[in-house]
């Protein structure tokens, strides 16, 4: 319980700092020194000016022609700027090494994938006992599946407008990218929305089976049984799914939700705080993605029998017990085996849950 609070006071630190940023952007960089051409190439024209102004980057010049963070809110100052100097750090950050490793993990990871799936291989089948379980209920399946299309549109439409003019446009030409481009920018910015929606709905409709307990550490000591395809025992939902839905949809989710606002919705931000949040935003569905390629294997090909509980609602009991032992103990007898009525693991040796052969 004391590591779920943890999880849960970093994720109200974390709203706390992005809610603060539009203040730190407010205060000038009085420190930073010219970096690139165009700076340089103003300063050696002032400099050599006959008759000398006030320069750029002094407050008499009534001017913020030239500041790394501070730009003054949109529409009263923006006219007044010729160069932001975070401007050309952000352009190269994310064109540069953001764009590559981004782009590196979402090939990577399913490429990871495919060569586990050759050669680890998925779950062994069960052999199905003919009666059914109810795993998910109606609005359980789907808030689960408007969240993930919601995600997948916002997922295809980030990648053409990340990488689209160096993939795209070369063979597209100009006419077709521009509108494949407009129709992506407005639909992740409409669909955006819908998905936070989406998120906070589901968040809301699975916490109570996603805190940890003491059967959790068995269950990670193994590995899942991932390797081994030995069934560890687990409740409703084991370590592994706990862990993507605190570390993928409550965090990720949140980070991705925050900054995502943050550019939907520009009016009144500086482009100090909308570079930050495009860094943050862009990262964070990164890795976002991959996880969630890892959930979808393994609840589809990784553990066969399990798309159909999401897809129906309903499980094999033979596929409960091998995969959510505890869960499926509790639902034939009230209590699982090792813990008390409350869920929580009882000391001693009945406290610690045998794995399950491999089948």
């Amino acid at each position: 319980m004391r590591a779920n609070l943890n999880v849960l006071r970093a994720m109200l630190l974390l709203v706390a700092t992005l809610a603060l940023s539009s203040s730190w952007a407010g205060v000038k960089n009085e420190r930073a020194t010219p970096a690139y051409a165009e700076e340089q190439t103003m300063l050696q024209i002032e400099a050599d000016s006959v008759v000398p102004d006030p320069g750029l980057l002094q407050s008499e010049s009534g001017r913020v022609h030239m500041d790394r963070h501070y730009l003054g809110q949109y529409g009263s100052k923006e006219g007044n700027v010729i160069v932001q100097r975070g401007g050309n750090t952000w352009r190269h950050l994310r064109n540069g090494p953001l764009a590559t490793i981004a782009g590196f993990i979402l090939l990577a990871v399913p490429l990871a994938i495919f060569v586990f799936y050759r050669t680890i291989g998925p779950a062994n089948q069960v052999a199905e006992a003919g009666r059914k379980m109810q795993r998910f209920n109606r609005w359980e399946r789907q808030v689960h599946w408007a969240t993930a299309f919601s995600f997948i549109a916002l997922g295809i439409t980030g990648i053409i407008i990340m990488y689209g003019k160096k993939i795209m446009l070369p063979w597209m030409g100009h006419d077709l990218f521009s509108w494949v481009a407009i129709i992506s920018k407005y639909l992740h910015n409409f669909v955006g929305p819908l998905f936070i929606l989406c998120s906070i709905l589901m968040f809301f409709t699975f916490l109570k089976r996603n805190f940890y307990n003491r059967a959790d550490w068995q269950w990670v000591k193994q590995g899942g049984g991932l390797i081994s395809h030995k069934h560890v025992p687990a409740g409703f939902f084991n370590a592994g799914e706990k862990t993507w839905f605190w570390g993928g949809v409550a965090l990720l989710g949140l980070i991705m939700s925050v900054t995502g606002l943050v550019l939907d919705f520009a009016v009144g931000q500086t482009r100090y705080v909308m570079q930050v949040a495009n860094v943050l935003h862009v990262g964070a569905a990164a890795m976002y993605m991959a996880a969630a390629m890892g959930h979808a294997y393994i609840g589809t090909w990784g553990t066969p029998g399990a798309y159909e509980a999401m897809r129906y609602g309903t499980v094999d009991e033979n596929w409960a017990k091998a995969h959510h032992q505890l869960w499926y103990e509790q639902m034939k007898t009230g209590v699982p085996p090792g813990m008390d009525k409350d869920g929580k693991m009882v000391p001693g040796p009945g406290g610690q849950p045998r794995p399950g052969p491999a089948h």
